[in-house]
């Protein structure tokens, strides 16, 4: 498994991850999963607070605890589960980040998180207060490192245009290419891309027709574009899931692309896709074949 730099850190992450969201809710059933993305050479394993209540950082923490330091361990903060009923609200606060990274920790049983991300944003955020208690967490050694997960340009902008944050987690794919209008500027702040979304919900695998049955569409493409597009794209490429992820790590801005998988099987999937992705090297076909939209500067 290759690996690059995040940022301007000297952290390494592997090209693929392991998205960990997707993680069966059982200890028994997530292991063998875990173990073989470590087997394979991952060493980049994303999660959040937000996930599952915490159970998925729980079942994480305990699965590569005895792994820590061979390991790179990302998760996020900034949505705060409402109190004795469903739903989440946005609490960026210093008070909120500052308690939540010691929960995590404590779920994720470990003394510290390489990449503590904040999970989303908005424009009237306190980006000074956030930025600095990041700063501080690093300071004291709660975190090696802090990014970003965001897709809203006006968000983005704000946090690594004034902080040393070293990545943003982005919606990225073949079927949904509007980041790459901003992956210039987010390398000249020193971060990298980590890309989610990857594979869009499974429909840049080779089961795509599958998927394609139950699907109403995908972001600006309707059933019908769908089946065009995928159709050109497997009659150009045969191999869809390994274009899927050839494409994404084709661009520099890129350190990884974040997968997830709910079984042994589909990580091997994945791994299958990603060994035969080394070998496609054209992508000019793209972009005749994918529509490629633009985010809203005012999102």
């Amino acid at each position: 498994m290759k690996k690059r730099t995040l940022g301007n850190s000297d952290i390494e992450i592997s090209e693929i991850s392991l998205g960990c969201m997707s993680l069966p809710t059982s200890l028994a059933d997530a292991k063998p999963i875990v173990e073989t993305a470590l087997e394979s050479g991952v060493n980049y394993f994303d999660t959040a607070d937000l996930y599952d209540k915490g159970i998925n950082e729980e079942i994480v923490g305990e699965l590569l605890k005895s792994h820590r330091h061979d390991i790179v361990l990302a998760t996020k903060v900034g949505n705060r589960w409402n109190t004795g009923e469903d739903g989440w609200h946005w609490d960026p606060s210093p008070a909120h980040i500052e308690n939540a990274v010691k929960m995590s920790l404590k779920r994720l049983k470990t003394d510290y998180i390489d990449v503590y991300q904040l999970h989303g944003g908005t424009i009237d955020d306190p980006w000074d207060e956030i930025i600095s208690t990041f700063e501080q967490l690093k300071k004291e050694g709660y975190i090696r490192q802090y990014g970003i997960s965001s897709i809203r340009p006006n968000v983005f902008r704000s946090f690594l245009e004034r902080s040393h944050g070293i990545s943003n987690m982005m919606q990225y794919s073949i079927l949904d290419r509007r980041a790459e209008e901003w992956f210039d500027e987010i390398s000249e702040t020193y971060a990298s891309v980590v890309t989610r979304g990857s594979i869009a919900k499974g429909l840049l695998t080779n089961e795509w027709q599958k998927r394609l049955e139950n699907s109403n569409g995908y972001q600006t493409y309707s059933k019908e574009e769908l089946q065009k597009t995928l159709t050109e794209l497997q009659d150009a490429y045969e191999d869809i899931h390994a274009l899927s992820i050839a494409y994404n790590l084709s661009h520099p801005a890129i350190a990884s692309t974040v997968i997830g998988a709910s079984s042994k099987q589909q990580f091997l999937d994945n791994l299958k896709a990603y060994e035969i992705s080394q070998t496609i090297k054209d992508f000019s076909p793209i972009d005749q074949i994918t529509k490629k939209e633009v985010y809203s500067e005012h999102r």
